[in-house]
């Protein structure tokens, strides 16, 4: 088993549309800790952590979105895997 990290920044239309709570269930239902949140710039950022598979899965599940967002480019960038996180959760 593999145990990965990730950083992800989705652009397009991927504010206001519940990317977010999309993206935090996705995690859920993957079992992978990390957060999302909203950047200044209309972007969103994530960061997770997890079996190697199911943070592909999660990025795959991410170019597509909720039915209302648009993601028109996305920024994956491998982290160094630390087990930082407890959960998944949406930052403020």
């Amino acid at each position: 088993m593999e145990f990965v990290r990730v950083k992800i920044v989705v652009h397009g239309d991927v504010q206001g549309v519940g990317f977010r709570y999309f993206a935090c269930a996705q995690a859920g239902r993957l079992n992978l800790k990390g957060y999302v949140r909203n950047l200044p710039n209309y972007c969103v950022e994530t960061e997770v952590e997890g079996l190697k598979d199911d943070v592909e899965a999660y990025i795959e599940s991410l170019r597509q979105g909720p039915p209302l967002s648009q993601v028109t480019k996305m920024e994956v960038s491998s982290q160094t895997y630390s087990n930082e996180f407890t959960d998944f959760h949406i930052r403020h």
